[in-house]
C-alpha cells in the first residue's frame, strides 16, 4: 500500500475510528481470543464498549498462531474498513526459547550473539503471530536496588548503544516487510527510567541536562539510528514533567532534533498516571497532554477513547494531530505487510517446528556460556570428573532460572543445574536443597550437611526468586536472603572446597558469600539452557569469558557506585591527599567489590604498554593504538580488551575514564597478538556548559586493560 493509499484510507475513517487506532487493549477484550471476557481489576474499570472493539488498533499480550489468527479474523470481519490489528508483546530475552537476561547478555561483550538471540526471539515470535516486541530496553543503570537492571545491558552509554543496535538488527532484520521471520522493535523506556531515585520503581528522576545527554540518551539514539520502528515512553518525570506528556522530550528532542517519525506508545497505564503525577486534572486533561506531546498509542487506559472526540469538538485538539498519529500507526502496519497479509507469519504448523528447536536452544546455551562471569577462583575450578560432587542449595534443581520477562518461557523446559550435571556426568550428583530461597530449618540443614560430608567438593546454588528482581522488584537489601547465607556458613565449617553459583537479576552485595566460597560464578538468570551451559563451564569444556557490565558494590551504602564517575577536588589517593579530609567513607572503600569490565578466566592474560602511531591527534587525522596481549596460562581463552579515555582538563568536569572501544580476541596458551584500535577526534567530544557538543584541544590519557581498574596507559594531545 502506497503513501497515497494510506492517506486515502485515513480520509475514509471517521473520528471514532481514528481514536480507536490510538488505543491498545489486552487480549481478553477481543473476540476470537481464548481469554475473551476475562476482564478484571483495572481492565474492568475501562470505559470501552463493544462498539469500540472492532476499530481498536492494537492488541497487547496475545500469543500463539491459532489464537492470533482467530482474533485477527474476527476483527477483520467486523472492522468497517478492514484495518488489521497490530499484535504486540514483551519479548525481552526470548519468546519460548529463553536466553539469559539482558544484563547477562551485556556481560558477554559479544554483540553478534546478542543480535542472534534477538533474531531467534523474533523468529519464534513472528511464527506465533506477534508483530512488535517491546524491546530492547536500553536504560542506563547505576543502582542495583532497582529490579529492572536485569532488563538492560549495564552502566555504560557506549556499550549500551552497541547492544541496542545489535538487538534492533536481530529483531527487525534488513527488510521487515519482506521477511516474515522478524518483528518491529520498540526501544524503551524513553527516557532515563534507569535513574529512578533510591532504586525504587516508577520513582522520580532528577538530573542535569548534560548528564541526560551524555549518559542516558545515547543508547536510545543508537537504537533509532538502526531504524528502530517504535519508542515507548517511561513512567518517570524528566525535568519535572512525566515523559508521556513531555513536549520538550518528545516533540522537541525525539521528533524534532532526532527526526523520529515512527510510533510512540505509552507504557502500561502511563497516560492515566499523569493524574497522580499531578500534571493532569482528570482523564480528559491527561489525554490532551499526552497526545499533544506526541504519544500515539495509549496502552491499557481509556483517556483517549473517552475524551479525544470531545476535545476535538471543543477545538482544544486539532483533528490533524490525531491524523498524524493514526498515519504513523497505519504506516507501521504497512511496513509489516499487514494490509497485504494480515496474518503475516502466524503459522501453527511451522510454529511446532520452529519454537524451541535444537538450533535455538544451542544459541541460548552459547550465550549462557559467554555471559556467565567467574568472580573468584582459588584454583578450585575447573572440576575433575573423578571428584565426588555434592549439589546443594535452593537452585540445585530449580527451573526458576529464566528471570522476569520470560513471558512464554517454561520452568519445566529449563535445564536445571542438576540436569546439566547429569547430562555431563551421566550420573546423579549427591543432592540436597539445604534451604529454601528465604527459609531454612534444622532438618533441611542437617540433610545438606550429611550429603556434603560425603563429597570432595560442594557446588552451592544460591540466588533470588525471579520475582525478587524485574519490574516492581526493588529492594533495599541486596544481599542474599539470610537463610542462604546461614546455609553457606554452615557448609563452610566442613572445610571442603565450595563453588558458589549465583542465579539472580541484579548485582548483589556478596558479603556472606565471598568469605565462604573458593570459587564464585555469576550465572545471572541464564535461561532455558542454563544447566547445560554451567556444566560445561564447571568442568572446563568451556572457558569463562564473561565480564561485568555493572559494578558490584561493597555495600548498599555506596550506591550509586559506577566506573565512569567524576573526580572531586579532594580525591582519595591523590599524592598530596590528607588521611581524613578527602572524599571517602570511613567504613568502606570508595570503589566497588567487582568493577565494570571484571571477569576471570581459567587462563591469564598479560598486557604490554600500549604504543601510539603518534602522540598528536587532529580533527582530520586518526591516531592508531597497538597493544600486545599474551595468554600466559595453560588454557585457550577469550579476552575482552577494553579501551578507555580520560580528558585531563575539560571546560566542565569529565569522568575519570570512559569506555570508547573494545575487542575480543581468542588466544591459545602462550599465544600473543597485537590488538589495534583507531582513535578519532569525535570520541573526545562532550557537552560543554552551554550544551554545545565539541572537543577541546589538550592532553588525554588512554587506558587499555581487562577491566576498568586494571589498565596500562599512555598519553596523547589533541591539537
Amino acid at each position: 500500500m502506497s503513501k497515497r493509499d494510506l492517506y486515502e484510507l485515513l480520509n475514509q475513517m471517521t473520528l471514532p475510528e481514528k481514536v480507536a487506532q490510538l488505543t491498545q487493549l489486552a487480549t481478553p477484550f477481543f473476540k476470537g481470543s481464548s481469554k475473551q471476557g476475562e476482564i478484571t481489576g483495572p481492565m474492568a474499570a475501562m470505559q470501552i464498549t463493544d462498539e469500540d472493539i472492532p476499530n481498536i488498533g492494537s492488541v497487547l499480550g496475545a500469543s500463539g498462531a491459532e489464537e492470533i489468527r482467530s482474533i485477527q479474523k474476527q476483527h477483520l470481519a467486523e472492522s468497517r474498513l478492514g484495518i488489521p490489528l497490530l499484535f504486540m508483546s514483551d519479548v525481552v530475552h526470548g519468546f519460548k526459547t529463553i536466553f539469559p537476561i539482558p544484563l547477562a547478555i551485556g556481560c558477554s561483550w559479544n554483540p553478534a550473539l546478542a543480535e542472534e538471540s534477538a533474531r531467534v526471539a523474533a523468529k519464534e515470535s513472528a511464527v506465533s503471530g506477534i508483530h512488535v516486541t517491546f524491546a530492547p530496553m536500553v536504560d542506563l543503570v547505576r543502582d542495583p536496588r532497582w529490579g529492572r537492571v536485569m532488563e538492560t545491558t549495564g552502566e555504560d552509554p557506549y556499550l549500551n548503544g552497541v547492544f541496542a543496535k545489535a538487538q534492533v538488527r536481530g529483531f527487525q532484520g534488513d527488510h521487515l516487510k519482506e521477511s516474515k521471520e522478524h518483528v518491529a522493535a520498540c526501544v524503551k523506556h524513553f527516557a532515563a527510567y534507569g535513574a529512578a531515585e533510591g532504586g525504587r520503581d516508577y520513582n522520580t528522576v532528577n538530573m542535569s541536562d548534560r548528564q541526560l545527554q551524555e549518559m542516558y540518551l545515547p543508547a536510545y539514539k543508537a537504537a533509532l539510528d538502526e531504524d528502530c520502528k517504535m519508542v515507548m515512553s517511561s513512567f518517570n518525570i524528566v525535568d519535572g514533567i512525566p515523559a508521556t506528556a513531555n513536549q520538550t522530550l518528545m516533540n522537541g528532542l525525539l521528533r524534532g532534533d532526532w527526526d523520529f517519525d515512527g510510533v510512540m506508545i505509552s507504557d502500561w497505564g502511563a497516560v492515566k498516571e499523569l493524574i497522580p503525577h499531578g500534571v493532569a486534572a482528570d482523564k480528559k486533561d491527561a489525554a490532551r497532554k499526552a497526545l499533544s506531546a506526541g504519544t500515539d498509542i495509549e496502552m491499557m487506559t481509556d483517556c483517549y477513547a473517552s475524551h479525544l472526540e470531545e476535545l476535538v469538538a471543543e477545538g482544544v485538539i486539532d483533528e490533524q494531530t490525531i491524523d498524524q498519529s493514526v498515519l504513523r500507526i497505519l504506516q507501521l502496519k504497512e511496513e509489516l505487510g499487514l494490509f497485504e497479509n494480515p496474518y503475516r507469519g502466524a503459522d501453527p504448523v511451522q510454529e511446532e517446528q520452529i519454537i524451541m528447536s535444537a538450533p535455538h536452544r544451542e544459541a541460548a546455551k552459547q550465550l549462557a556460556i559467554e555471559s556467565s562471569v567467574l568472580l573468584k577462583n582459588d584454583q578450585t575450578l575447573p572440576l575433575q570428573k573423578s571428584q565426588k560432587v555434592a549439589l546443594i542449595g535452593p537452585f540445585a534443581d530449580n527451573g526458576d532460572i529464566l528471570g522476569q520477562w520470560s513471558w512464554q518461557g517454561s520452568k519445566e523446559d529449563a535445564i536445571t543445574l542438576r540436569q546439566g550435571l547429569v547430562n555431563k556426568l551421566q550420573e546423579e550428583p549427591l543432592l540436597a536443597v539445604g534451604s529454601d530461597i528465604s527459609e531454612i530449618n534444622a532438618t533441611s540443614l542437617e540433610q545438606a550437611l550429611t550429603v556434603a560430608q560425603q563429597a570432595d567438593v560442594l557446588i552451592v546454588a544460591l540466588g533470588e526468586h525471579s520475582t525478587m528482581s524485574g519490574e516492581a522488584g526493588s529492594l533495599t537489601n541486596i544481599q542474599l536472603p539470610q537463610a542462604q547465607l546461614d546455609l553457606l556458613q554452615s557448609l563452610a565449617e566442613l572445610d571442603k572446597p565450595i563453588v558458589s553459583i549465583l542465579f539472580n537479576g541484579r548485582p548483589l552485595d556478596l558479603h556472606g558469600v565471598i568469605e565462604h566460597s573458593h570459587a564464585i560464578i555469576e550465572a545471572w538468570f541464564p535461561g532455558t539452557e542454563g544447566g547445560n551451559a554451567l556444566a560445561d563451564l564447571l568442568y572446563g569444556d568451556e572457558n569463562f569469558s564473561g565480564k561485568l557490565t555493572m559494578s558490584f558494590p561493597n555495600s548498599v551504602g555506596q550506591i550509586p557506585v559506577y566506573y565512569n564517575h567524576y573526580n572531586t577536588g579532594r580525591p582519595k589517593g591523590a599524592p598530596d591527599a590528607q588521611v581524613r579530609y578527602v572524599s571517602q567513607y570511613l567504613d568502606s572503600p570508595n570503589g566497588p567489590l567487582f568493577p565494570f569490565g571484571f571477569g576471570l578466566s581459567y587462563t591469564t592474560f598479560a598486557y604490554q604498554e600500549p604504543v601510539l602511531s603518534t602522540d598528536q591527534l587532529t580533527s582530520d587525522r586518526t591516531l592508531n593504538l597497538t597493544v600486545k596481549v599474551k595468554n600466559t596460562g595453560n588454557w585457550t581463552g577469550t579476552e575482552t580488551v577494553q579501551l578507555y579515555l580520560r580528558d585531563l582538563v575539560g571546560e566542565v568536569v569529565r569522568p575519570v575514564k570512559e569506555l570508547k572501544d573494545f575487542k575480543q580476541v581468542k588466544l591459545l596458551p602462550g599465544e600473543e597478538q597485537e590488538i589495534h584500535f583507531t582513535l578519532t577526534e569525535e570520541q573526545l567530544r562532550y557537552y560543554h556548559s552551554d550544551m554545545s557538543y565539541s572537543s577541546d584541544p589538550g592532553d588525554f590519557e588512554v587506558l587499555v586493560g581487562p577491566n576498568s581498574q586494571e589498565t596500562v596507559n599512555t598519553f596523547f594531545t589533541l591539537i
